[in-house]
């Protein structure tokens, strides 16, 4: 079941990268086409828009985490702690560099990097719209932005329901000339807030690596 569950919520992320396409009309229109048929006019993004607050707190890695996992793909790592958290290259989502779980509980994470600058007010959308495909209800109940190790990151809490499990991500997204990360650690919505310090710590270790 464990596993069954795992596999849903990787999946879910898969769906929330790829699942939808831009198209216009014979009138110029700009539309949105999701995979079940659906689509809608792009100027309804505008109903997501609102103002962001930037949170006052720096915040910076805990001092327990010292093993640096680097990406291959961009300028970027994620300083974590080995005794609380395993690692390996991503096998259940193809578009991630690497998989995490918490060696003592059901939270896991994940780093999906690619080459391509997105401004984080897009990535908002984006993740979010993405995400209805697969969980219709899916909805921000966190968002603001956040200093992490000198870095401008959006960090957004998801909530939403997909085949029945009720799930919450809580991720950073960053973007540079570089490249984007979403570095997304996630669980079912009756565990995040027990475990929100312990993604926390873990999301606070992305650095920009010189």
């Amino acid at each position: 079941m464990k596993r069954l569950i795992l596999s849903l919520l990787c999946l879910f992320i898969i769906q929330l990268a790829y699942s939808q396409q831009k198209a216009v009309t014979e009138k110029g229109e700009e539309v949105i086409l999701y995979e079940d048929g659906t689509w809608k006019y792009q100027n309804q993004e505008d109903s997501l828009k609102g103002e962001i607050l930037t949170n006052p707190t720096l915040f910076e890695k805990g001092e327990e985490s010292t093993f640096l996992l680097k990406s291959s793909k961009l300028e970027i790592g994620v300083y974590l702690d080995p005794k609380q958290w395993s690692f390996t290259k991503a096998k259940d989502n193809p578009e991630a560099e690497y998989e995490l779980q918490l060696r003592e509980g059901d939270l896991y994470g994940m780093v999906i990097t690619e080459k391509v600058e997105i401004p984080l007010e897009t990535l908002k959308f984006i993740a979010l719209e993405n995400g209805k495909s697969a969980a219709p209800d899916l909805k921000v109940v966190k968002e603001e932005y956040r200093t992490v190790n000198g870095l401008k990151v959006l960090l957004l809490q998801l909530n939403g329901t997909m085949q029945g499990i009720k799930f919450s991500y809580y991720g950073y997204y960053f973007s540079n000339t570089n490249g984007t990360v979403q570095f997304i650690t996630y669980t079912s919505q009756n565990l995040m807030d027990s475990y929100r310090p312990i993604s926390e710590k873990l999301l606070n270790g992305i650095v920009v690596l010189n």
